[in-house]
């Protein structure tokens, strides 16, 4: 029987390509597909080292959710695999639950991924404010580069904790076992990477050999080069062989970890923080590629193919995966047409570490970390903090808070703080746009002389719980015989402002005063009559416009 995926509202956009597909377009995908995985080769096995993890990890992550992710997205271009953000969340998780509650974490990650994008969620994700996702990018930014600095300069530390700092102490008491050629070592990395990345295209931009070179990832000759000279030389650093003892060459077999709901009602926060994170991620970086090749993601499509890959990938010894920026921009600008390349890149590394796993022994981990310093430099959007001052206090604020609570504390809270920040700031501003002012006389004649006895207020914006006073007010001030409310410019009324103006009906019914109500429309005229408003005063007491409410309160008030 088959499939029926519209039923469902789950169609990858795989599908929608395959009928226009054509030789070139493969050979297109295959070229560009070759290119990310060589790419993707240092960074899925940098960004596990980091974690907590091992190389392979970051590999196989690569592999099964880059292929899942291609395979069931929403996007054309997106690849999927680990990434830089997950790297502090990851290592969080490990130090404080273990690698068993890692791996249900990320699977419970997958399934909210998933949910989120079932039910339709995926637009709501860009409601997050962008001083939010700028706070904990930076601070993220700022907490790898800290992770890096022991093997920057090959410090001989057991453990590292979590906590920042915890992480500073154990850095400083480190610090006389510092590996003078592990740092040398470091330092000629970085330096190679900024010239490859910043320097050589500025100075040559207009060279034909410099658009040649540009096509060759910083990160892939840093990592040979480094490699060449532990091999020949030697070196005294530490390795990949040295530390995991190498890179297995076959894929792990499935592991299932025992799972209880007492340790998943512990696990459902860092879960959380995982799925936000990854949705967050995997729906910027969409929307880059889709500026890249005028096209239009599938969010909701995407979330769920984010979702499964997270599910999947953990019990196959896998991490956290999500759309990653840096792949995807390697993946258009090589040529990419369609999620074709993305499984070609996973098939890739599976190459890789199929045949040339034993490879990777020598490969050093002051090489990784120097890929590492710079993937936080990039990441992080350090331009903004000198912006702030073009900024209302509220969002530098806001910026400011998630940032320090992001390095100082956690990831979560400084989430949490800043969403909360951000609605409580969005409340008083839309409260300060929602006004009522007094329609003078002079503007309608027929109001002359009935100051005091009619009243008539103008009221603007929308009547929501953060901007109920102003109706509140109006009971300490009302006339002896007609107040009239104009809402013709009220564009919105919640229920706290709905029950309010019921409040103020049977305030003024007590105080034997007149209640019109004119210009009600649209949804505020549905609320009223969905909480009994209309039906309380009357068809008599609402008016179309202002004009026939003014005669009918003249009439009930004759001068």
């Amino acid at each position: 029987m088959a499939l029926n995926w519209s039923a469902f509202d789950f169609r990858p956009k795989l599908l929608g390509e395959l009928p226009s597909y054509n030789r070139q377009r493969l050979i297109q995908d295959i070229g560009s597909g070759l290119t990310v995985g060589v790419v993707a080769l240092p960074l899925a096995m940098a960004f596990a080292i980091a974690s907590g993890l091992k190389p392979e990890t970051g590999l196989f992550t690569a592999i099964i959710a880059g292929l899942i992710i291609s395979a069931l997205g929403g996007s054309r271009v997106q690849i999927g695999g680990p990434a830089g953000a997950f790297i502090v969340i990851v290592y969080g998780i490990l130090e404080r639950y273990g690698a068993a509650n890692l791996i249900i974490a990320t699977a419970m990650s997958g399934v909210m991924l998933f949910a989120m994008g079932f039910f339709k969620l995926g637009t709501l994700v860009r409601f997050i404010p962008i001083s939010v996702v700028i706070g904990f990018t930076n601070g993220i930014a700022v907490l790898i580069a800290l992770s890096q600095v022991k093997d920057f300069l090959g410090l001989q530390v057991q453990s590292m904790p979590a906590n920042f700092f915890s992480i500073l102490a154990t850095l400083y008491a480190a610090l006389p076992t510092l590996n003078p050629i592990a740092t040398a070592l470091s330092a000629a990395c970085l330096a190679l990477l900024i010239i490859w990345q910043f320097v050589i295209p500025r100075i040559f931009a207009n060279r034909s050999w410099s658009m040649r070179l540009s096509l060759v990832p910083g990160s892939v000759l840093v990592l040979v080069a480094a490699t060449v000279c532990v091999s020949v030389w030697d070196l005294p650093v530490e390795t990949i062989g040295s530390r995991f003892g190498g890179i297995p060459s076959a894929l792990p077999s499935l592991q299932l970890p025992e799972f209880s709901w007492a340790s998943g009602r512990y696990l459902f926060i860092p879960a959380l923080t995982l799925a936000l994170l990854g949705a967050i991620e995997s729906l910027l970086c969409a929307r880059v590629a889709d500026g890249m090749i005028d096209d239009r993601h599938n969010p909701n499509q995407e979330l769920m193919a984010q979702g499964i890959a997270n599910f999947v990938t953990p019990f196959f010894g896998g991490m956290a995966a999500t759309g990653t920026i840096a792949r995807t921009v390697t993946n258009v600008k090589s040529g990419a047409t369609s999620p074709i390349a993305g499984i070609v890149h996973a098939l890739t590394l599976l190459l890789v570490v199929l045949l040339a796993a034993p490879l990777a022994r020598n490969i050093p981990l002051s090489a990784m970390a120097a890929i590492l310093m710079l993937v936080a430099w990039n990441m992080g959007g350090w331009r903004e903090f000198g912006h702030l001052r073009n900024y209302r206090l509220p969002y530098r604020m806001t910026l400011l808070a998630v940032f320090f609570l992001t390095v100082v504390f956690d990831l979560t809270v400084a989430v949490e703080v800043g969403l909360v920040a951000a609605c409580v700031t969005f409340i008083y501003r839309i409260s300060s746009l929602t006004r009522s002012e007094t329609v003078a006389a002079s503007d309608h004649p027929e109001l002359t002389g009935m100051t005091g006895r009619v009243e008539c207020y103008r009221l603007y914006g929308a009547l929501f719980f953060g901007a109920v006073k102003l109706v509140e007010d109006l009971v300490d001030h009302l006339p002896s015989e007609v107040l009239l409310l104009d809402l013709k410019n009220l564009i919105y009324v919640d229920s706290s402002g709905a029950d309010t103006l019921n409040d103020l009906a049977r305030s003024c019914s007590k105080a034997g005063v007149r209640l019109i109500v004119c210009g009600l429309a649209h949804q505020p005229l549905d609320i009223a009559r969905r909480v009994g408003l209309t039906s309380r005063l009357g068809d008599h007491n609402i008016c179309p416009d202002l004009a026939s409410g003014i005669t009918a309160a003249v009439t009930t008030a004759p001068v």
